[in-house]
């Protein structure tokens, strides 16, 4: 391709709430866009599942939809494909051929990328092709961008953030109103911010694939969704909420990656998502409502926040079109974008390594004893107890017990000792906390 085409053509897989807005953009702001790609961009068609469904609201021409998103694909007058279907098939053939043909490719296929980015990645380098997906991670944020590019110099060491707009509304809903899951989940769903079928977001799947991403760019090396330790945010109860707040913490579900060393030098990575208590003051703590936010760690730039909308059309659209831009771009100067690189290699580190805080809650018998008897079963394990605060209640009592870091498996073992206890009536909750307090 030579600087002297003057339109670019692009092939659009998936005409729900992005696709919409990506055809609304491209219309709006189609003059601003040609002027700063250099070529004028046109969409050659538009692949749906169903050609009945009514969509004169579009500004395009019926006669640009197929249902036969192979054959646009193929098509030789196509020189972007942008994928907003989701899912892993048939995706996954879609943009592999796409690739392999030449053709770049704009995604924002999480779930596609957290499985197999490896293989789109070497696709795009057989057939001399860009693979560009801001959109994947975190809507319309600029986050992938500059630990793609921005940061490639520096060494980042640690990626912590709230990726789930859903989740993030339903504990922000809790954590201000008091509400139980079911109630906040309730509220969530009316207002359109979780699906029928919030499966992937209330237990975690959406976020560990975002996580995967985002460990996989950061420390350069392959991190798959089944890499990620995942837990979701189904069993936070209100009194979770309400004992976060007693610490000077609230709860959110997190997704953190860390690059960890060990004593001889021998580095890894853990890449884990899962609800936790976080100190107030902590920048991610004030992110409420259905906005993302990730916090970034690199040894030169320090400290970076990233923040805004993670979801909806026009957010997850506009980040669409900006991959877009700088495609098409190259294509213009017959130049592609270098592959992110996987040159580290980095083992991951099983959750169990991990060493963060815990806060846990237990309900005991009231009688003297109990609290030598429990503080016993932490030392056995070699996790050092912060704080201890009991509450009695007739013949029970509640005990809270906050501890300094210590490994995960190494508080795993410690609950296993403790719902052993005959002093332990039930061991109520368990949450990591992460961040300084």
């Amino acid at each position: 391709m030579t600087g002297q085409k003057r339109v670019l053509r692009l092939a659009l897989l998936g005409c729900g709430t992005v696709g919409s807005e990506v055809i609304r953009l491209l219309h709006r702001n189609g003059d601003e866009l040609a002027a700063r790609v250099g070529a004028r961009l046109e969409i050659a068609g538009i692949a749906v599942r169903r050609l009945t469904v009514d969509r004169s609201d579009l500004p395009v021409p019926a006669e640009l939809f197929t249902d036969d998103p192979m054959s646009l694909i193929e098509r030789d007058d196509v020189d972007v494909v942008i994928e907003v279907v989701g899912g892993l098939e048939p995706a996954r053939d879609w943009l592999l051929a796409a690739l392999k043909s030449g053709k770049s490719v704009v995604t924002a296929n999480k779930a596609l990328l957290a499985e197999d980015g490896a293989a789109l990645q070497a696709a795009a380098a057989e057939g001399g092709a860009d693979l560009y997906y801001e959109a994947s991670v975190a809507g319309g944020i600029p986050l992938l961008g500059p630990l793609r590019e921005s940061l490639h110099g520096d060494r980042i060491t640690r990626v912590m953030g709230i990726v789930n707009g859903t989740t993030n509304f339903i504990l922000s809903a809790m954590d201000s109103t008091g509400a139980g899951f079911g109630e906040a989940l309730e509220e969530a769903t009316a207002l359109g911010y979780a699906e029928a079928d919030p499966t992937a977001d209330v237990e975690g799947y959406d976020a560990a694939a975002k996580a995967a991403i985002l460990a996989s760019l950061a420390f350069h090396t392959p991190v798959t969704a089944a890499d990620v330790y995942r837990e979701g945010i189904t069993e936070i109860t209100a009194a979770d909420v309400a004992s976060a707040r007693t610490i000077g913490c609230t709860v959110k579900l997190l997704c953190i990656a860390q690059r960890q060393v060990d004593a001889d030098g021998t580095e890894s990575v853990g890449v884990r998502v899962h609800p936790a208590m976080i100190p107030r003051s902590h920048p991610l703590a004030g992110v409420t409502g259905a906005f993302n936010a990730v916090f970034v760690e690199a040894d030169a730039a320090g400290e970076l926040m990233f923040y805004g909308r993670g979801a909806g059309g026009s957010p997850t659209a506009s980040a669409v079109l900006g991959d877009v831009v700088a495609v098409a771009r190259h294509k213009l100067t017959g130049v592609r974008s270098a592959s992110d690189t996987s040159y580290a290699l980095l083992p991951v580190r099983p959750i169990g390594e991990a060493i963060t805080r815990y806060h846990l809650s237990l309900e005991v018998a009231d009688r003297a004893g109990v609290l030598a008897a429990v503080a016993s079963e932490f030392a056995t394990s070699g996790v050092s107890i912060r704080t201890v605060k009991q509450e009695g209640h007739g013949d029970d009592a509640t005990l809270v017990v906050v501890t300094h870091a210590a490994p995960d498996a190494a508080l795993s073992s410690t609950v296993d000792r403790l719902r052993r206890l005959d002093s332990v009536r039930k061991v109520l909750s368990v949450m990591r906390v992460e961040g300084e307090t």
